[in-house]
This record gives structure tokens, C-alpha cells and sequence, in this order.
């Protein structure tokens, strides 16, 4: 009688090497960062409302004088983001400048600007430029200045009057993406305090509710879309507030993809960088509530271009639909003024996917570092790790070695 063979036992799933495959996959930082962003802003409102952050600063702030910001990287295209938003919601003097360009005429953008309230923003609270910058208005008189970073530890603290710090926000990617959009909504519920706009501010409450199921249903497409064929360029289109959205969608898909990215304001796409539009370009649209029409039109004029069309709006139309390749509506009720943080996402998942379908790593993209070192010569930075910039606190002379941010 043939006895039945034994198949040897079936050993049971290591749980834990599991787990680790995952996390050693590239771009699982970036990923979880991206997805957590719905999390992370509630979080973000439960701080601001136990700490009493937003009521804190509005009493050492005021609506009635001047703002300049000064930043580097996403932080300074967030910045550009929050001045557009305060200009036109909130009537707020508002100035933007690269901390580089702050320091060689400190004197003639603080005279040109007339600003008496200084902004810094860093991630890392350790980026040179910003440091030196915040150094150079340290004692000055009649000047107020905010540090704005995700470092608890930041140099920010022994020069900025006040510091708004989000250390629950900040990524262990070296990409800036849930850390932009808290800090972005943080600002505008500052905004909405200064000028007493409850109405804004309300508009911002239920935004983490109803952003995770929109996140559920568009995050697998935008990322097949993106993984399914090459393109030699990208271009990135906004109007008004939007444009600055536009800049960092093309900073995230450089840094992420290592690719070739342009921004633009929509409708001066015509005059003449539309010679690029093609079946190799993909170009994303963000459309406005103000130029919706207009904008409308220019999708169905690159369609004819031959263009591959991304297009990102609030409420999808005919129109739209019939001249996009991918049409994202963020279908949310309420003024434009709440849609902003959720208007950047579809840029993170996009770079993100760009750059792994190249065999790329996200969570450390090619050529650069969450924060750099740097000495008395900017050409020979010295790369220093998340947790040595966190503590970082070193004094910020003019000639010490400082940290600038491969993102800001």
C-alpha cells in the first residue's frame, strides 16, 4: 500500500520581514506622507485650537501693516501661494522674496516693501539663507518676525520674536509635500483671524473629512495615468493664486522624477511656450474659479496641439472632459479659498509615480538632501542627516557654517 507522501508544512508568513519589504520598497515615505495628508490636517486644526496658536500670534500680529516673506525652494513658492491668498481674501500687504535675494539688498527690499512684519519659513528651521536673512533683522527696530518650521529645536527660536512650529507635520522624505499643505492652511486660518473672516475660516472645517474619500477614489488613477507612458516634458498652468500652485507642481516633479518641468500662467501659454505642446508634453491645468471660461478654451486649444491633458477643477464639465486625458475634479462646496491644500495633492502623487516608473527613489531624490551644510563656500556643502538638522544650534553668523535645505 503507497503511503501519501507529506508535503512538508507551509511556514507561516513572517509578518515582520513583510513589513520591512514594504518599507525598504522606494518612495514608501513619500507614499505615506502623501496619503496621510487628510490625517495630518485634522491634526494640524486640534493643535492650532488646544494651543491657541492662531489667537496668539494674532495678538502680536496686525492686519493694518505690512508682511514680507522670505524663504527658500516649496517654502518660498508656499509663501507666494499665502501672499496671493491674504492679497485678495484678506486686502493684506503682502511682499515675497528668495532669502538669496533678501541677502544682497536687505535695505532696499525692507524700504521698496515697507514691511515692519517678517515671515521665515523653513522646514527645517535650519536652511542658511533663511538664517542669515533672519540674523540680518534680528535687532532690528520696529520689525516683528514669525519663524515658521517643522523643527522644534530650530535656530529659529533665538532669532524670530515668534515661532509657529508644526513638528507633526514635518516628513522623513526629502521632499516637502503634508508639511506644505498643513503650513498652507495654518497660514490661511492666520489670515482669516487678522481680518475677523469667520466665514473663511469656518470654510476650512470639514476640509480633512472630506478630503480622505476623495483621496480614496483619485489617488490610484492619477498614479496609472502617470505610470503608463513616458513624457519628455511637463508644463504646469495656473491662473492667479493658482499659478504659485503651478510653480510647485513643476518643483515636485523635478525634484521626485528628476525631470524637465515648466510653469507658467495659464493663458501666457500662448505666447510662445505653447511650441512645445505635443504628444510628449503633458501639461497640467489648474483651473481658477476667476478664468474658468478662458482656461476652458486653452484645454480644448492644446488638445488640438495634440497635448496629453491633465486637468485639474473643482466641478468637471463637458467641455473639460472631452479635452482632457485625465480630468481630476475636487467637487467640493465652499469658496475657492478652502480648495488650495487639497489642489496640490494630485502634483505629489503625480511626481511620485513619474519617478518610480523611471526606477527613481522619491524618498531621496538624485542630487539632493533634506538640509546641507554649508561653510564659508557654498560649493562645498557638507550633507548632514533629518535628525543632525533638527538639532541643530549652531550660532547664525555671516561667516559660521549654517544648514540650507535641498528643499526648504
Amino acid at each position: 500500500m503507497k503511503r501519501p507522501s507529506r508535503k512538508p508544512a507551509r511556514k507561516p508568513a513572517n509578518k515582520k520581514s513583510f513589513v520591512a519589504a514594504i518599507n525598504a520598497a522606494p518612495g514608501h515615505h513619500t507614499i505615506r506622507e502623501i496619503l496621510s495628508q487628510p490625517a495630518m490636517w485634522a491634526e494640524t486644526d486640534a493643535h492650532l485650537a488646544s494651543d491657541g496658536t492662531i489667537d496668539r500670534l494674532a495678538a502680536q500680529f496686525t492686519a493694518q501693516e505690512p508682511w514680507l516673506f522670505i524663504a527658500c525652494g516649496s517654502s518660498y513658492y508656499l509663501s507666494q501661494l499665502v501672499s496671493a491668498i491674504w492679497s485678495r481674501n484678506f486686502s493684506l500687504r503682502c511682499s515675497v522674496v528668495p532669502a538669496s535675494e533678501f541677502l544682497f539688498a536687505p535695505e532696499e527690499i525692507l524700504r521698496s516693501t515697507g514691511a515692519t512684519q517678517v515671515v521665515f519659513v523653513s522646514r527645517s528651521g535650519e536652511t542658511t539663507e533663511v538664517l542669515r536673512a533672519a540674523e540680518i533683522l534680528r535687532q532690528r527696530a520696529g520689525i516683528r518676525t514669525l519663524g515658521v518650521t517643522c523643527n522644534p529645536a530650530s535656530t529659529f527660536e533665538r532669532l524670530c520674536t515668534q515661532m509657529f512650529t508644526l513638528p507633526w507635520a514635518d516628513e522623513k522624505s526629502t521632499v516637502m509635500t503634508r508639511s506644505f499643505t498643513s503650513m498652507l492652511l495654518s497660514f490661511q486660518r492666520l489670515g482669516a483671524r487678522l481680518r475677523g473672516d469667520t466665514e473663511l475660516s469656518a470654510a476650512l472645517n470639514h476640509l480633512p473629512q472630506l478630503a480622505q474619500p476623495w483621496l480614496d477614489l483619485n489617488a490610484d488613477r492619477i498614479r496609472k495615468f502617470a505610470s503608463k507612458r513616458p513624457f519628455a516634458d511637463f508644463v504646469f498652468l495656473g491662473q492667479g493664486a493658482h499659478y504659485w500652485l503651478a510653480q510647485e507642481a513643476a518643483l515636485k516633479i523635478t525634484e521626485m522624477s528628476a525631470s524637465y518641468a515648466q510653469a507658467y500662467h495659464s493663458l501666457e501659454f500662448r505666447h510662445g511656450p505653447r511650441s512645445i505642446a505635443g504628444p510628449d508634453t503633458l501639461i497640467t491645468l489648474f483651473i481658477s474659479d476667476a478664468a474658468a471660461a478662458e482656461e476652458t478654451l486653452l484645454a480644448r486649444e492644446l488638445k488640438t496641439l495634440n497635448a496629453t491633458n491633465f486637468v485639474i477643477v473643482n466641478r468637471a464639465t463637458p467641455e473639460l472632459a472631452a479635452s482632457s486625458d485625465l480630468l481630476v475634479s475636487l467637487d467640493l462646496d465652499g469658496p475657492e479659498f478652502a480648495r488650495f491644500a487639497l489642489a496640490a495633492i494630485p502634483a505629489h502623487l503625480l511626481g511620485t509615480a513619474v519617478g518610480l516608473r523611471k526606477g527613481l527613489d522619491p524618498d531621496s531624490p538624485k542630487n539632493l538632501t533634506r538640509a546641507v551644510v554649508l561653510g564659508d563656500s557654498a560649493s562645498t556643502p557638507k550633507i548632514i542627516s533629518r535628525t543632525k538638522a533638527s538639532s541643530a544650534s549652531v550660532s547664525p553668523t555671516r561667516n559660521s557654517a549654517r544648514t540650507s535645505e535641498g528643499r526648504a
